[in-house]
């Protein structure tokens, strides 16, 4: 199989499970799930992915990747509402590219502290808050717009797509999740 062929399947296979892991949680999201999201077997499944946790695996490690394309895009740049809006920015189209992927890394940066963490998500949702110049425990109120702006984020694309609107909402998107932060 072609190896770029090779990598849009497997980033398709991505998407989708981390979709349903936002969505339901690691626990109570089956194999054949996620099979059946994307038009395959369980057995097809498995052949690209030989276990559930190589899955979650993969999942973690490719959004702890974007979480960090994401505080390399701000790298150096003083914290304010310029970052903010750069942080914004990127991961708006990363949800574009991947919505799946972002609705995970949101989850994994909303995750309260009662709730058992999953393997990754206090990566995650460090080097998003990182992103944004908040340290959690020093600034809730800072944290909180975050949550909220993060969600809106990943709210608002997910919408965009179900109505075919992705690139044409990208502004109002930007704009929404930005206001959230109370600039």
């Amino acid at each position: 199989m072609a190896r770029v062929f090779r990598q849009q399947i497997d980033e398709g296979i991505l998407n989708r499970a981390a979709t349903l892991f936002a969505r339901y949680g690691y626990a109570q999201t089956s194999v054949q799930a996620i099979a059946d999201a994307v038009g395959m077997s369980k057995a097809g499944l498995l052949h690209y992915f030989p276990t559930k946790d190589a899955l979650r695996d993969a999942v973690v490690a490719h959004s702890a990747a974007l979480a960090a394309e994401v505080l390399d895009a701000v790298a150096g740049e003083p914290m304010g509402p310029a970052r903010d809006r750069r942080v914004i920015e990127t991961l708006v189209d990363q949800a574009l590219a991947r919505p799946g992927m972002v609705s995970y890394l949101v989850s994994a940066t909303s995750t309260g502290s009662a709730e058992p963490l999953e393997p990754g998500h206090e990566r995650i949702g460090r080097t998003v808050f990182e992103a944004f110049g908040v340290d959690a425990d020093a600034e809730p109120e800072r944290a909180i717009r975050v949550l909220g702006a993060v969600g809106a984020l990943s709210m608002t694309v997910l919408a965009a797509h179900r109505a075919g609107k992705a690139v044409a909402w990208r502004p109002y998107v930007v704009a929404t999740s930005f206001d959230a932060l109370g600039h």
